[in-house]
């Protein structure tokens, strides 16, 4: 989100991923909930790009490297699981420096909350957090690297930050003549395409660019698309190489091996999150303060409906929307795997609210509006139109970036 925009929303809302985490280790794994395990496999035989080391380690020889990463960037290498900055580290590689998105490079930080910049306890490496005031790079702050290095989880939503700070990482190198790698993986979303594209006037650190909710790319394809359709500031252009996943399409069943942020506990939450991070735009809680964030939904303005549950403050959500409040709503821990976003669950949401306003605000800017990309959704719902008619109107502009989309893809749909 933008500077000024978490000023005002830091404690109900935020999306995106980075912080400075003090210290190297792996997050709680992810696991396939007993719904979902059927449908959401780790294959072994995926290798993500940096685990395709003959790729790239020898390029790194004699360069000065900084790495962007976070908690999610981790490969298994002969057996042995470690995190990237180590594998580089253990193949002599001359990283100098550290950089984390939101959420921190642990991955412990609250959604929107400020992270600061530190020092890596296990490697003595400075980290440089890229969020809050700092989303992109400063010129001194790589000046002294040759080469930066991308390794982080994304999970396909636009609204997930990761991206974000991809675009500036890209940029910053560009301006300032670093060549950029990106260690490719697997999109647990990478299965379709759908939602509203993002119009110019909606632009922020939850949406840069003008695609679909859910845009059906791996972080290595999607900077291929950054570069090559000129988003970056004045059609500026990074030295970009992809090191690709092998054995992968965008059909592959991929399970995480570890938490993308602390909000997206398992395969089921990142499978919802598309459609239920669009709550987060409203009166009403989207799980956050519970142990199954992303799966639930609601608030105390929804008495009607059946199910109930009480958020507390939790790591990663310590502020969460209605902490310590009874919250009544509808339990999704049991729907099937989604292959599209899901409207009926918003919809159904705002016909029950008791409590105005059921949107709620971001800075100047109503959240949801910035969230979908357009205020097109939020008037089509206060309007009664069902999911059906509101997904009719998406058609057009998703087949147009459909065609943009196709240009630029590694692996096979």
């Amino acid at each position: 989100m933008i500077q000024n925009e978490m000023k005002n929303f830091v404690k109900y809302t935020s999306i995106g991923l980075l912080s400075s985490v003090i210290f190297f280790g792996f997050s709680t794994p992810i696991l396939a909930q007993n719904n979902t395990s059927k449908t959401i496999d780790n294959h072994s035989t995926i290798l993500v790009g940096a685990e395709n080391t003959t790729q790239y380690l020898s390029k790194l020889k004699g360069k000065k490297v900084g790495l962007i990463s976070n908690q999610t960037g981790i490969a298994t290498i002969n057996g042995t699981t470690m995190h990237t900055v180590d594998l580089l580290l253990k193949n002599n590689i001359n990283v100098i420096k550290l950089y984390s998105p939101e959420h921190g490079f642990r991955g412990d930080a609250d959604a929107g909350a400020k992270v600061k910049s530190g020092v890596d306890s296990k490697t003595g490496l400075p980290i440089v957090s890229l969020y809050g005031d700092n989303k992109k790079p400063k010129a001194n702050q790589i000046s002294d690297v040759d080469v930066l290095i991308f390794d982080m989880q994304d999970v396909g939503a636009r609204f997930y930050t990761y991206i974000s700070t991809l675009h500036y990482v890209m940029e910053a190198a560009a301006e300032n003549g670093k060549k950029v790698i990106v260690l490719d993986r697997p999109n647990p979303n990478g299965h379709y395409v759908d939602g509203p594209v993002m119009k110019n006037e909606y632009k922020s650190f939850v949406g840069m660019h003008n695609v679909p909710i859910v845009y059906g790319m791996t972080i290595g394809e999607y900077a291929q698309m950054i570069n090559g359709e000129g988003w970056l500031a004045n059609g500026v252009k990074a030295d970009l190489e992809i090191i690709p996943l092998i054995n992968y399409t965008h059909q592959s069943k991929y399970n995480l091996p570890v938490k993308p942020s602390p909000n997206l506990p398992n395969a089921h939450a990142i499978n919802l999150y598309p459609s239920t991070c669009l709550f987060e735009g409203t009166n009403v809680n989207e799980g956050r303060g519970t142990d199954i964030q992303f799966q639930v939904y609601g608030s105390p303005f929804l008495k009607n409906m059946p199910y109930q549950y009480t958020p507390t403050s939790k790591p990663g959500a310590t502020s969460p929307k209605f902490k310590d409040e009874v919250c009544y709503g509808e339990d999704l821990s049991n729907v099937p795997y989604q292959s599209a976003i899901n409207l009926k669950w918003l919809i159904n949401a705002y016909k029950n609210n008791t409590k105005q306003p059921f949107w709620t605000m971001n800075g100047k800017k109503l959240w949801i509006d910035q969230l979908s990309g357009t205020d097109e959704l939020r008037k089509q719902i206060e309007a009664g139109l069902s999911e059906e008619e509101i997904k009719a109107t998406w058609q057009k502009d998703l087949e147009a970036f459909k065609k943009i989309r196709t240009k630029y893809l590694i692996y096979k749909d």
